[in-house]
């Protein structure tokens, strides 16, 4: 920022400022004002007077620490985890539950309003969670080091360092114990954890999956070779403190790299995936299998996908971002074709695989780009009724929406892991003659500023 723009609005760094809360940030930050300079203060919540330390100062806005708050607001509660403030885990625990649900409400009507460009769309409360604690099957925790004590947790925000801890509370509570019983057996056998700077060490990352409804568990050891001494205690140690488990992988990532899991792995103990179920629909889960990790809420999610669906039996169904054939499973109890495409060549074996365990036959999966491989199929003749679209976090290429345009869909569900892309792809959507009708959030990951959203779209 100039000198001249800073010295117009009185905006000093370091200094301390006492703000009103207005609104939120994309990230559940309090948004405040100084003679009309947007301020982010993590940790405040909307209608709170605070006092904050402006520490960062760019041309359009700033960044403020939460000093003290001197009017708190009555959806203020303290959070429950010890480490919360440090740990990059999750970011609401201040706010209640209720208005964790209004931030991700109101934070979807801003975007598809802002962004969009959509003012007569319905946008449903979100859907929360009866226990908004525990709800993650699966957790992947780095290890670390400091002198002699072992760190497992989450990274700080914005950086690589570990937060030690020695309980999680939106895991399931399974993950404390490996935790726990990983770190003694570390210390015993002095097994040396990773260094990322110097790419040495052994323990990588800790992770941990449990099926909801089978209650079956699996326990990975990621390391940075095939070395793994004293396996066999290991071994012991979690077969003999852990109820449910039934495989103990090691696996062996040998890149310097953030990617956590290496494509090789190998069975110490027991199966090498466990199962579990969602819905009437089984799946096999190996250590690189994609899976929801909210169990509960995924059933909320898809079953909202499908009455959106709004299928008879007769229709044809592209299922584009399939990944391991989910949602395909879903559709295909009620549609007379489905079929689903996927970039990544594992997840439609595992879509094949899933189909076959569930004696599913008419669902087909392919290989491919979403944007190149549905036009094939349109070329050869094959119209969909319904198109259900479930990208990245980057949302749809706008190929795939103008491909989707051309074959006149009668119905497109949309569901998305980010609004704001949502919110792009609806506005491109609406341009290709495609009206969207309501929106339902979903919160999937309760204590951070994530939610997940189904849009139905229907031909105008």
């Amino acid at each position: 920022m100039s000198k001249e723009i800073k010295n117009l609005i009185n905006i000093e760094k370091n200094k301390d400022y006492i703000v009103k809360i207005e609104s939120y940030g994309h990230e559940g930050e309090g948004v405040a004002k100084v003679e009309g300079f947007t301020i982010f203060i993590a940790g405040a919540l909307k209608g709170e007077v605070v006092k904050v330390k402006l520490i960062k100062v760019n041309k359009n806005y700033g960044v403020g620490k939460l000093l003290e708050v001197i009017e708190p607001s009555e959806k203020r509660v303290k959070p429950i985890c010890g480490t919360y403030k440090r740990c990059g885990g999750c970011n609401l625990q201040h706010y209640s539950y209720e208005e964790q649900l209004n931030f991700k409400t109101e934070r979807v009507k801003n975007v598809i309003s802002r962004i969009g460009k959509l003012e007569d769309v319905v946008i449903h409360n979100t859907l929360g969670m009866e226990n908004p604690y525990n709800y993650r099957n699966k957790v992947q925790l780095p290890v670390g080091a400091t002198g002699e004590e072992i760190l497992v947790g989450f990274y700080a925000p914005r950086s690589h360092d570990i937060i030690n801890m020695d309980k999680c509370y939106i895991q399931d509570e399974v993950g404390d114990k490996v935790i726990e019983i990983t770190k003694q057996w570390m210390k015993k056998f002095k097994i040396s954890s990773y260094d990322e700077k110097s790419h040495s060490g052994i323990i990588r990352h800790i992770m941990v999956r449990k099926g909801f409804k089978t209650g079956e568990i699996m326990v990975v050891l990621v390391t940075r070779s095939e070395e793994l001494p004293h396996k066999q205690e290991f071994v012991d140690l979690i077969k003999e403190n852990i109820n449910g488990v039934v495989s103990i992988i090691q696996n062996i990532n040998k890149e310097k790299t953030n990617v956590i899991l290496g494509l090789q792995s190998l069975t110490l103990w027991g199966q090498d995936h466990i199962s579990d179920y969602i819905g009437e629909f089984k799946f096999n889960i190996s250590p690189l299998s994609f899976f929801q990790v909210n169990p509960v809420q995924t059933e909320v999610l898809y079953g909202k996908a499908l009455e959106y669906a709004g299928l008879t039996g007769e229709e044809t169904v592209f299922d584009a971002y399939c990944g391991t054939g989910t949602i395909s499973l879903f559709l295909s109890k009620r549609a007379k074709e489905v079929y689903g495409v996927e970039i990544i060549p594992q997840a439609i074996e595992n879509a094949k695989e899933n189909a076959r365990t569930n004696g599913i036959t008419n669902a087909e999966f392919i290989v491919g780009k979403s944007e190149e491989e549905i036009p094939r199929l349109i070329a050869q003749g094959i119209k969909a009724d319904v198109v259900v679209v479930d990208p990245p976090r980057k949302g749809c290429e706008e190929s795939l929406l103008k491909a989707l345009s051309e074959i006149k869909p009668k119905r497109i569900v949309y569901v998305s892991c980010d609004p704001a892309t949502l919110a792009r792809d609806l506005g491109v959507l609406d341009g290709l003659g495609y009206k969207t009708l309501e929106i339902q959030p979903v919160d999937m990951f309760p204590q951070t500023a994530h939610v997940e959203c189904v849009a139905l779209i229907e031909k105008k």
